[in-house]
């Protein structure tokens, strides 16, 4: 047998440092956290919030939040299981669900921080694409970042189901567009009927 060289020597375990346990359960990806955390620093102490999306097998879990050093801050919540409250009984985990989840956590943070007054949202169920404008002397639109954890942002994919309505009702989420559902090339899904019945949050029941 020939000379192998020793890798995991003795230094090697006195340096060696694990990682954050989170990193070790495989359920945050702090790559991201890093720079959706980071707040610059021309804004003080002023909180950086984030639109955190995450599905499981029966609910769709929707959350504001922004980050200090003892943990992140909840500012709002809303949950799909909310929904047959509001006559939405089934398919509470599609992308329509996604939807009209993010509609209830919109319209809760607007009335928390005395914005939905101001701010009526979209009223008129065209498809088109909509943008959020400033009032002027009111409060600027409420602004958040959208976090997806782990989950592969493809096109059309749920979680921006959630930012769209965000979107809608006058919150302000950075993300690509390309990775919105309404910008997809395929026809089938960007058509102006489907876009109208999505935007309606009428689309809950899966076929």
């Amino acid at each position: 047998m020939g000379f192998v060289k020793v890798v995991k020597n003795k230094a090697y375990f006195k340096r060696f440092q694990v990682k954050f346990r989170r990193r070790r359960e495989g359920v945050t990806d702090y790559y991201a956290r890093k720079r959706l955390v980071i707040q610059e620093k021309n804004k003080y102490n002023t909180p950086k919030y984030r639109l955190i999306v995450r599905f499981t097998n029966k609910d769709i879990i929707c959350q504001v939040a922004y980050a200090r050093i003892e943990g992140d801050v909840i500012v709002c919540a809303a949950y799909a299981h909310e929904l047959p409250r509001y006559g939405i009984k089934v398919g509470l985990t599609n992308y329509a669900a996604a939807y009209c989840t993010g509609l209830l956590l919109a319209r809760r943070i607007l009335k928390k921080f005395s914005l939905d007054t101001i701010y009526e949202g979209c009223t008129e169920i065209d498809g088109d694409e909509y943008n959020v404008e400033e009032v002027d002397g009111q409060p600027r639109p409420f602004r958040c970042f959208l976090d997806v954890g782990l989950v592969r942002t493809s096109t059309g994919a749920r979680v921006f189901g959630a930012m769209k309505e965000l979107s809608t009702a006058v919150l302000t989420s950075r993300i690509a567009r390309s990775a919105s559902q309404d910008t997809m090339p395929s026809p089938r899904i960007s058509t102006p009927r489907f876009t109208e019945a999505t935007s309606s949050g009428s689309t809950w029941q899966s076929t």
